[in-house]
């Protein structure tokens, strides 16, 4: 069954959204992408006469309920958004009448999921070490499919459309799907096209295909950087990592970052690439800081040579132009991760030269899709958002799925 095929009348229908939106200090929305990324998903279950449950989680309250982190700081903007007056049970776990009372047109939102351990099934208050940890985990997983079942009480169809969340076997994410069979559980709109984008980039490739990871640190990308390996023709690495790759090669790096630990890694890298034929492109020149801060002196160096007290903070002059080769002639494109300190308006330039490149390629027909939130960060504050062709809503979620792993959200409906 599909969110299209089915006819929500009459049905009371739970969907599991990513409302995990920012708020400043006085519990105001600051960004609502997740918000109005979802609408199409719950306006249809209202359009076809269905009535409406809605839960998501906020922030990480670690299983203990915490006001910080209240949905009720976000129903009037979801009723604005929706265009219908949205009611609001203070208890996820205790809300059955509320949903039983729900007519046609209705809606009713959750309070935060993860005010309850249960739903993300890890014990509380207990080390990994203890011996007792292994039976604790066992209880808490029989208390998470309690907890899911009473969620899955409030509604006769099951939707989940947060793919911010697919990655984690939660009990709104993944368990609570075992209580609805094949017709009455589905993908919402967001999450089909989430799932539809990783197909093109992964399974519908046109070619040149050339992916861009940027980030700090080797490590925290080395699964998706090694699933690409087969698949792309050009893999730019950018950002901090690329001073690992630099003192890997006997390069001098002032004070820039590096996984000092991971230099074997690095040179492995370089070697699987070129046994592939993929054409790695790392920097070759940096605009380095004398200091961590937007107002720190520049100067562009080697990215191999950076002077003593100085470190790498963006991508150079002559870097941006090798990027921009390899990005503008591609027909799939991922960008996962600024190229510097994006953070720092002094430093923005070599990820906006990728955004530049990335939007120029889109524009002569390639698909490109921007996922991870630095990423998207950059998307937004350059302005280039509608020049791409697709933006993820879910950071660790897409790179496990670009990495070739089952997002168990999609597995609990797919199968």
């Amino acid at each position: 069954m599909t969110i299209d095929t089915c006819d929500f009348k009459g049905k009371k229908v739970i969907v599991r959204v990513d409302f995990n939106v920012p708020l400043d200090e006085n519990g105001k929305i600051t960004d609502d992408t997740r918000i109005r990324g979802a609408l199409p998903t719950l306006k249809k279950v209202l359009a076809d006469g269905g009535a409406l449950i809605i839960m998501s989680h906020m922030g990480k309250p670690k299983g203990k309920v915490n006001a910080k982190f209240s949905l009720s700081q976000i129903v009037d903007a979801v009723s604005e958004k929706l265009g219908v007056k949205v009611q609001f049970a203070p208890d996820c776990a205790k809300a059955a009448d509320a949903a039983a009372a729900l007519k046609s047109g209705d809606v009713l939102l959750l309070e935060n999921l993860r005010f309850y351990p249960e739903e993300e099934g890890k014990p509380v208050g207990i080390d990994k070490a203890d011996p007792a940890y292994d039976e604790a985990k066992k209880a808490m997983k029989e208390s998470q499919k309690k907890f899911a079942a009473t969620l899955a009480s409030y509604a006769d169809i099951y939707i989940n459309d947060a793919f911010g969340t697919a990655h984690r076997k939660h009990a709104s994410t993944a368990v609570i799907a075992d209580s609805f069979d094949a017709d009455h559980k589905m993908l919402g709109y967001l999450m089909e096209k989430e799932v539809q984008a990783v197909d093109n980039v992964l399974s519908n490739i046109k070619r040149p295909f050339t992916a861009i990871m940027g980030g700090s640190k080797v490590s925290t990308k080395i699964g998706i950087i090694e699933n690409l390996m087969d698949k792309v023709d050009n893999l730019i690495l950018c950002g901090g990592m690329t001073y690992t790759f630099a003192k890997a090669m006997g390069g001098k790096i002032g004070t820039s970052i590096c996984e000092d630990d991971k230099l074997d890694l690095a040179l492995d890298i370089m070697a699987k690439a070129k046994a592939k034929g993929v054409n790695l492109v790392l920097g070759t020149d940096c605009v380095a800081g004398d200091a961590f801060s937007n107002d720190a002196n520049q100067q562009i160096v080697p990215a191999n040579d950076i002077p003593d007290g100085w470190e790498g903070m963006d991508a150079g002059p002559e870097t941006r132009k090798l990027f921009a080769a390899a990005i503008e002639d591609a027909k799939t494109i991922l960008w996962n991760g600024p190229a510097g300190v994006f953070e720092f308006d002094n430093f923005t330039g070599g990820s906006r030269a990728i955004a530049e490149a990335i939007a120029k390629a889109t524009a002569n027909g390639a698909f490109s899709l921007i996922g991870g939130g630095d990423s998207v960060a950059c998307i937004n504050k350059f302005g280039m958002a509608d020049k791409v062709s697709y933006i993820s809503t879910g950071g660790g979620a897409l790179l496990e799925a670009i990495e070739g792993k089952v997002l168990p959200g999609i597995a609990a409906i797919k199968g």
